[in-house]
């Protein structure tokens, strides 16, 4: 990794901005960088919290012009909201590093190459049905070989290193996951204890349909009816985290449109990411008259998968699953929803099941939602500690509540040689109560 720059660092001045901001909040104490994965990288201030809250500073007080320097600091910041649970001031530095990017967006003019590749990644993963195009396509390239072919040969690394890099993260699909539906309803086992609303999602609803089949069967055995409003697309969170915010209001508010038609007691989301944007809408449209008090009243009603589930005493049975299981703390259901306990609770009320931690927790793998697309260099460093670290735990799985993170990790073991299975730990639960364990390779198995 190239030492980063240090041309944007502001000089002190005297001169403060007329309205507060929620920059003012931080007192430099310094308890973020050991929490923040490109500080740990690098340790260069500019590239840890309270120096890009610097940066901000001096941007919102003139003392400083936006230039590619400011620009690249804050690109290089994941979004990870490590430092946010770190921080004894409570500085809500997603507040502040999600109006950065809004005003990079606004002021800066990318290189023609990157404005490029980022309209084709903004044009593609946000929307389902061109998601799945892609996914019968990937399923095709895998089918005939041409997947071995391209990662043995190392060719397309010398034609594209931007595909290359989406190519490394493509996961195996098989014929049923490119087809996979879900169901618009599913009525509960039992008597009915709630109504949930399904969030689909984009990336998991195309590439991890199994992880929303086995949300829809856990969620109707423990008493639930399952709604999966039609024609749902994305919830905006790669947007918001993108600078890109009228795009993220924009499907924040047909959204919740869909979701207050179909008339649930709670909002139930099984991707980390997701969850985090739904539930800072009220945040998103506090400035939109038409929309301010539904997005709060949305947001009331979003819970994680496994927050709906701790609520409710289980009712279905739980056999057991004879397995050492890796917990992966996602970035945005540990940090940024303070969500710790109940994926984890989940996971020990299984007969038979070992519930390793991650050493380090608090580190982000660095998938960061399409962090890993845009800052390859420094998403594949984090991502090899990540997978160190994994491995140091001798799991015979990995359990991940974010498809990005699984994505991400899986391609460093696979780097690594190894074929660890992964599974969110809606499946894991699912596999417990249903009986029935996955086919295919055995866990912890080396790739070959």
């Amino acid at each position: 990794m190239a030492t980063p720059t240090h041309s944007a660092w502001p000089s002190p001045s005297p001169n403060t901005s007329p309205a507060r901001s929620p920059a003012d909040d931080c007192v430099h104490c310094g308890f973020c960088l050991p929490h923040c994965p490109t500080y740990v990288s690098w340790g260069e201030e500019p590239d840890s919290p309270r120096g890009r809250i610097d940066l901000f500073r001096a941007l919102e007080d003139g003392r400083i012009a936006i230039d590619e320097a400011v620009v690249e600091h804050f690109d290089r910041c994941l979004g990870c909201m490590g430092c946010v649970s770190a921080c004894p001031s409570g500085v809500r530095y997603d507040v502040i590093i999600e109006e950065a990017r809004a005003r990079v967006e606004r002021d800066w003019s990318r290189p023609p190459a990157e404005r490029l590749h980022r309209a084709l990644v903004f044009a593609l993963f946000p929307y389902p049905r061109r998601l799945r195009a892609a996914a019968a396509l990937l399923f095709a390239w895998r089918a005939m070989g041409l997947q071995w072919i391209a990662r043995r040969s190392g060719l397309l690394r010398l034609l594209s290193p931007r595909l290359a890099q989406l190519e490394a993260l493509a996961p195996a699909l098989s014929a049923s996951d490119v087809r996979a539906r879900l169901p618009e309803r599913t009525p509960a086992v039992g008597p009915r204890r709630l109504r949930v609303g399904l969030l689909g999602g984009c990336v998991q609803r195309v590439f991890f349909p199994g992880v929303n089949a086995a949300t829809v069967r856990v969620l109707s055995a423990e008493g639930c009816e399952v709604v999966v409003p039609a024609g749902q697309g994305c919830c905006g969170a790669l947007s918001l985290h993108a600078g890109r915010d009228e795009e993220a209001r924009r499907m924040a508010r047909d959204l919740i449109a869909r979701f207050e038609a179909a008339h649930v007691d709670v909002v139930a989301v099984n991707a980390a990411g997701c969850g985090s944007t739904m539930k800072s809408y009220g945040r998103l449209l506090a400035h939109d008259p038409a929309w301010a008090s539904r997005a709060v009243e949305f947001s009331a009603r979003v819970r994680d998968v496994s927050e709906v589930l701790a609520s409710l005493a289980p009712i279905a049975p739980r056999r057991p699953v004879h397995a050492r299981v890796a917990y992966h703390s996602s970035c945005h259901l540990g940090h940024a929803q303070g969500v710790e306990e109940p994926p984890r609770a989940l996971l020990r009320a299984i007969p038979g099941l070992e519930l390793l931690e991650v050493p380090h927790p608090e580190q982000c793998c660095g998938s960061a939602g399409v962090y890993n697309l845009f800052q390859a260099e420094s998403a594949n460093e984090i991502g090899r500690r990540k997978a160190e670290a994994v491995l140091a735990t001798g799991a015979d799985l990995l359990a991940s509540p974010n498809p990005g993170c699984t994505l991400h990790i899986e391609r460093f073991l696979r780097e690594r040689g190894f074929q660890l299975r992964s599974a969110h730990p809606i499946e894991i639960l699912d596999w417990s109560i249903r009986g029935v364990l996955p086919g295919g390779r055995g866990f912890g198995a080396r790739a070959r």
